[in-house]
């Protein structure tokens, strides 16, 4: 079983960022310190607990000035990197968390301080409640650090500034409509740095699921560019693709002419929990044809309907008058992010974005 990530907090990195706080920082009492971090509440705290915790504890040993505190920060930050202490950088995240809590009514500040750590750890998550605050400056920030010659401060731009970012706070005012987010992934769209153009895709994405449109405009533009472009483009349309959006496979020139589906059977009519559902079909073509194999599970829902979810199988090309049987299996085993429920569920086949039919098995 995997370490659970609130672990990291640990003793070893609590000694090794108060030996640096000591040197930073002026009167500071590192058995404080240790002693006000690992209080009685300490077990029962998880992740982002454990981080709020962090900032609020080193709010007892900073100025309440948070300009002055944002400079000791930096400070801190740069002894961290020249230590070596980079592999923290989940841990770390409680400073952008001090940033976002303490820092609300100084801008400048703010974005003097995440400029200066986000390569020691990700702003991402701080930078989004000053965009909603200060919309203008904050974006003008961004649209600055698309232009960075450091690729962390780039991402930063892109990552930040997008719609959906998982995990944290929607930017509401981006989902109606992304015009101040463009200007930025133009800038990145051929960034030397492909962490940086993965998060571009991603920003992508979350705005084709509020304005498809936007995406397939951009689409047309930079798909042809070069094969980076071409990249973001196919990594961005995911959703689209899942949602089966006749647009996209227009675009992509993916049809259904000339195929067809057959013998389609569950192979396990009856499972249970932690089995796996299984399935076959005869996928055939009359001409050379390229094609997204996919399929859907329905998931029967407490309320007793049905929630479809797309999951990918492969997409690569098919050659004339071919006849490929095609098997498949989908795991009931548990996990964190979803509950099953007992009764009938339903599985069907995608090509191309099209559903070829659905078959229905029973978890028990």
């Amino acid at each position: 079983m995997a370490e659970p990530l609130k672990n990291r907090y640990s003793k070893k990195f609590y000694q090794h960022i108060s030996e640096v706080f000591h040197d930073t920082l002026d009167d500071f009492d590192e058995s404080k310190y240790l002693k006000l971090i690992f209080n009685k509440e300490w077990k029962t705290l998880e992740l982002k607990d454990r981080m709020k915790h962090s900032a609020k504890v080193l709010h007892e040993f900073l100025p309440a000035d948070f300009s002055k505190a944002a400079k000791l920060i930096i400070k801190s930050c740069k002894e961290f990197q020249k230590r070596g202490y980079t592999d923290y950088g989940l841990e770390f995240m409680f400073f952008p968390d001090y940033i976002e809590t303490f820092g609300m009514d100084d801008l400048k500040s703010s974005l003097k301080v995440m400029e200066n750590i986000t390569e020691l750890t990700s702003c991402e998550f701080a930078i989004r409640p000053f965009i909603i605050k200060y919309p203008k400056k904050a974006m003008d920030q961004m649209l600055s650090w698309s232009k960075h010659k450091n690729l962390h401060l780039r991402r930063l731009a892109s990552e930040g500034s997008r719609p959906r970012l998982p995990w944290a706070i929607a930017l509401p005012e981006f989902k109606k409509n992304p015009k101040a987010v463009l200007p930025i992934l133009e800038n990145l769209k051929e960034d030397e740095s492909e962490y940086v153009r993965r998060s571009v895709a991603n920003n992508l994405n979350d705005i084709s699921k509020d304005h498809p449109e936007v995406l397939l405009k951009i689409a047309k533009k930079w798909a042809v560019n070069n094969d980076d472009t071409a990249a973001i483009i196919k990594h961005a349309s995911r959703t689209l693709f899942k949602a089966g959006d006749p647009r996209i496979m227009s675009f992509y020139g993916l049809d259904v002419k000339d195929v067809s589906v057959d013998k389609f059977k569950i192979l396990t009519p009856k499972i249970k929990v932690g089995d796996y559902v299984k399935f076959s079909y005869d996928l055939s073509t009359q001409k050379k044809k390229y094609l997204r194999l996919e399929y859907a599970i329905y998931f029967l829902m407490k309320n007793g309907k049905l929630s479809k979810k797309v999951f990918k199988i492969s997409e690569k090309e098919y050659d004339k008058g071919s006849t490929t049987k095609i098997e498949r299996g989908h795991s009931f085993k548990l996990i964190s992010t979803r509950n099953y429920n007992k009764g009938k569920h339903e599985v069907s086949v995608i090509v191309n974005g099209v559903e070829f039919g659905k078959q229905e098995f029973v978890l028990s």
